[in-house]
């Protein structure tokens, strides 16, 4: 099974990198973008376990390993079952 995971700072946390970005789009006269959130994907593929214990795991490493749970959040979705 194959999962991505999406970290990303969380709504109240300023993103520097992201507002970096927007103002350099915003040079190159994209003055439609409003904003611009960077974060990091991960993919895992894992072996052996259901839908469920997938369930219970991933939530778990991305919240003690992958995300910073003071400023980040994360999302995750399964890709390809295994």
């Amino acid at each position: 099974m194959k999962v991505r995971i999406l970290v990303s700072l969380k709504d109240s946390v300023l993103d520097p990198q992201g507002q970096t970005v927007r103002n350099a789009l915003h040079t190159l006269g994209y003055e439609s973008i409003k904003d611009v959130r960077q974060g990091k994907v991960f993919e895992i593929e894992l072996e052996g376990v259901s839908q469920e214990e997938a369930a219970k795991v991933i939530p778990e490493i991305s919240d003690k390993v992958l995300a910073n749970p003071i400023i980040e959040k994360f999302s995750w979705q399964i890709l390809e079952k295994g």
